[in-house]
């Protein structure tokens, strides 16, 4: 199958014509602020489920809730309010880490395309294209991330820690500095990485095995409502995978940024808190979160489409397999 080219890609030197989009600076922040504002939407709007499922994580008498009841026993204890703690770095965190990831899977997914030497070998190799440009994306967003996650993670847990964003990323800093602000980022590239292979790779493979099963006329043919149930369907299928693949790591996460486990190396942190847990501890949450991802992942794309086409930014690079 051929690889899509952009109709604003600038031309290589000679005016050949190169088998990847050669994207400009302003199509990159394109896909930055598409990838910023979807995250920032889906995650805000999801933050209520994320609250009551790291409540269910992290607090041993909601262990064994359903999400309905725990997210009960918060609104009678908290009000409703409780629901949204940690609005603030959720947003924001989630504004820098979108922005970041998926400008970033554009373009590492077009540079290993281009490594791989021609567009038969892009389809050929695509699995691991998915998986580099998907890993490699995330693992730079997550230095965004970090901290602010340590922060939301803070807030939810207690209450008492600061009245938000500002206060609670200060006194973070103020107490425990870069150590402590950086304390997850082991246990959070091992829960995002994870996910965003999930995300991209499994959206990908779905969105081709879909159009495989259409005929040529039919794919000619294919309206706005097919697209958009093809998308929707590819994405909550990533967002189910994301979620099992990242929820022993996303729990970890959670007890590290709460103060739980010993000391010493991340490593041996992580080793102890999982054996604490033990298997119904690590999977602890996954129910909420496994319906918390599928809409975070299915509403990101079809949100991160619809503002790029707002934008009049080029389609990324497309290196499916025909047959």
């Amino acid at each position: 199958m051929s690889v899509q080219k952009s109709a604003k890609s600038s031309p290589v030197s000679g005016g050949a014509i190169p088998f990847v989009p050669r994207f400009t600076f302003k199509e990159y922040s394109q896909f930055s602020v598409a990838g910023a504002l979807c995250c920032t939407i889906t995650h805000v709007a999801m933050t209520p489920i994320d609250v009551v499922k790291t409540r269910i994580q992290i607090d041993p008498a909601l262990t064994r809730h359903s999400m309905f009841a725990a997210g009960r026993k918060i609104v009678t204890a908290e009000g409703p309010r409780g629901l949204l703690t940690g609005f603030g770095p959720t947003a924001v965190g989630y504004f820098v880490q979108g922005g970041a990831k998926f400008s970033g899977y554009e373009y590492w997914k077009k540079t290993f395309a281009e490594v791989s030497g021609s567009q038969e070998k892009a389809v050929q190799y695509r699995t691991a294209i998915y998986l580099g440009a998907s890993s490699v994306a995330e693992f730079f967003a997550d230095i965004l991330l970090t901290p602010l996650e340590a922060t939301r993670i803070r807030l939810v847990s207690d209450r008492t820690y600061a009245s938000g964003l500002t206060t609670g990323f200060a006194r973070l800093a103020r107490e425990g500095g870069l150590r402590e602000m950086y304390a997850g980022f082991l246990p959070i590239i091992c829960k995002q990485i994870p996910y965003a292979i999930g995300q991209f790779t499994v959206n990908e493979f779905c969105h081709e095995l879909a159009y495989r099963q259409l005929s040529e006329e039919t794919k000619r043919n294919l309206g706005p409502s097919g697209r958009f149930t093809i998308a929707l369907g590819s994405g909550i299928m990533a967002g189910f995978t994301a979620a099992i693949l990242s929820h022993p790591a996303d729990t970890l996460l959670s007890q590290i940024n709460k103060g739980h486990g010993p000391t010493g190396s991340m490593t041996h942190r992580l080793v102890v808190l999982a054996r604490q847990a033990g298997p119904v501890g690590i999977w602890a949450g996954l129910g909420p979160r496994m319906i918390m991802t599928a809409g975070l992942v299915a509403g990101q794309f079809l949100i991160y489409g619809a503002i790029k086409e707002a934008l009049g930014a080029p389609p990324g690079i497309e290196i499916h397999k025909a047959e």
